[in-house]
């Protein structure tokens, strides 16, 4: 059988950065295998709905890249692939659980699962559950009579229907990630399959969707492990072969101490969704990757590293060089600390690594006044060594666009003195004599006039850059110099002997 997998997402919400990852991971895998990968909404809880989430998941998919083959909005002979629209499918095998003893119907009402709680409580049961146990002393069809339980759902009182666990029974199963995991089912409680509005729980819909949709591995996130043993069964119960499992390891705060969470990640100023997400309820903006400036690939990159390690000192994977790395044997089994600081660095490799073409592209698209598509193309590009961000050239270049008003004084008072401004405003005068000229040989007609009076360059450098940018730092020199054209940088260095006279 080829393989097959999903990521399956609730539509509660912005994706989180944890989703993102393990959409990626399942996309990795599925093109390593020459697989399918599927886009599943699992919206059962219509309680927790958002609106516009289902389009937000989608949409952040498409920017980073990770292309569904088949699912919600991109079709396949699997469907429907969002599970409210396969309401009926679910009734068909719960019903087959009943009829087989595999689930039963329980009628408690909320006040009397309260009282089982506080009673388990009372005795200091530490862990309070609806199980093998307790069922026997609860309003369900293992304690009514054929009769009373037909009577009640005749009547139309509310019910949910109940996995019936074994008491005492070990559930084995191997993770590609975490090895054997064994678990015995008098630890676990007897979950809801089916709730009282007729939906069915994220357990019961996606062990049926994932057998339907003939899903060979399931590859989600570490929390879904205390979950897996109830899949196992489930899958027992109903006489269909379980896929390989894969949990993936948690994403840790910075420090490795706890979960990432978006509190954290508000505290410490980094972002924790793909895109800008918008509360519909509070109307608090979540800045995201994107409109923060990373590039999909070197946003792709970075997750991919976090929890899955190739071996080697290479960093810098494109996505086809993932796609050949990629197993999930190499997925670690401890969290992943979340450095935005390698996030930045990565986003600085890629790019260096943009086209002049597509850099230029985004460049203007920050301007909001006109500029010649040459010139823009030469000031990002001496630019790009020096930004970790697109969005950060046009405040890095502003001095292109604006003569400095102010001059770095700490650069001033160490690099400013008249014997320098007297050298530049010569040099300035013969560079406005040139008929053309280009950085190379505008450094050269600045040497040929320092060595007049045998001077240096680094006696005159920090005293021009200051003149032409009013810094003490930026892009190369004579890229400025040549960039600017001889005009300006003789009306700033004279500017700037007006300025700076002691």
């Amino acid at each position: 059988m080829s393989v097959r997998v999903r990521f399956a997402p609730s539509p509660t919400g912005a994706l989180h950065i944890g989703g993102v990852r393990t959409a990626l991971y399942n996309y990795l895998f599925a093109k390593k295998n020459n697989g399918t990968f599927i886009l599943r909404i699992e919206d059962t809880d219509q309680n927790r709905f958002v609106e516009g989430a289902e389009s937000y998941i989608e949409e952040a998919l498409s920017w980073a890249g990770i292309v569904p083959d088949e699912g919600v909005s991109f079709g396949g002979r699997f469907g429907p692939y969002r599970q409210s629209e396969r309401k009926d499918i679910y009734k068909k095998y719960a019903q087959q659980l009943l009829d087989e003893g595999k689930a039963y119907y329980a009628f408690d009402t909320p006040e009397e699962l309260d009282a089982m709680r506080d009673r388990l409580k009372e005795a200091r049961v530490a862990n309070p559950q609806y199980n093998a146990v307790t069922r026997m002393q609860m309003s369900n069809s293992l304690t009514l009579s054929p009769e009373e339980t037909q009577a009640k759902l005749e009547a139309g009182e509310p019910y949910v229907i109940r996995i019936k666990l074994p008491r005492n029974e070990d559930v084995r199963f191997k993770d590609v990630v975490r090895g054997w995991v064994v678990v015995n089912t008098a630890t676990l409680d007897d979950k809801i399959l089916m709730k009282s509005d007729g939906m069915p729980t994220y357990h019961m819909a996606n062990i049926v969707d994932d057998h339907l949709m003939e899903i060979t591995h399931v590859i989600r996130g570490e929390e879904w492990l205390p979950s897996a043993p109830l899949h196992i069964m489930l899958y027992q119960f109903l006489g269909w072969e379980a896929p390989e499992f894969a949990h993936l390891p948690l994403l840790l705060k910075p420090d490795g101490n706890g979960k990432l969470s978006k509190r954290a990640a508000d505290q410490l100023g980094f972002p924790i969704f793909p895109l800008n997400w918008t509360d519909p309820q509070s109307g608090e903006l979540s800045v995201g990757f994107r409109e923060t400036g990373y590039l999909p690939d070197a946003f792709i990159n970075f997750l991919a590293l976090l929890g899955w390690n190739p071996g080697g000192e290479k960093e810098l994977f494109s996505i086809d060089d993932l796609i050949d790395a990629f197993s999930l044997e190499k997925i670690n089994k401890a969290g992943a600390k979340f450095d935005i600081e390698k996030a930045k660095w990565f986003n600085q490799q890629y790019l260096k690594f943009m086209s002049d073409d597509d850099l230029t592209d985004q460049f203007i698209a920050l301007l909001d006044f006109e500029i010649d598509r040459n010139r823009a193309q030469r000031i990002a590009l001496s630019l790009k060594e020096r930004v970790t961000f697109v969005q950060e050239m046009p405040a890095a270049g502003n001095f292109y666009f604006e003569q400095p008003n102010e001059y770095d004084s700490k650069i001033a008072r160490k690099k400013w003195n008249e014997e320098a401004a007297s050298k530049l405003m010569e040099f300035a005068t013969e560079l406005r004599q040139q008929s053309s000229y280009n950085k190379d040989s505008a450094k050269q007609l600045l040497v040929e006039v320092l060595e007049r009076d045998q001077m240096p360059l680094g006696k005159v450098m920090p005293a021009l850059r200051l003149a032409l940018t009013g810094q003490g730092g930026g892009p190369d020199l004579m890229d400025i110099v040549e960039i600017l054209g001889a005009e300006e940088v003789y009306n700033r260095i004279e500017k700037a002997s007006e300025t700076l006279k002691s």
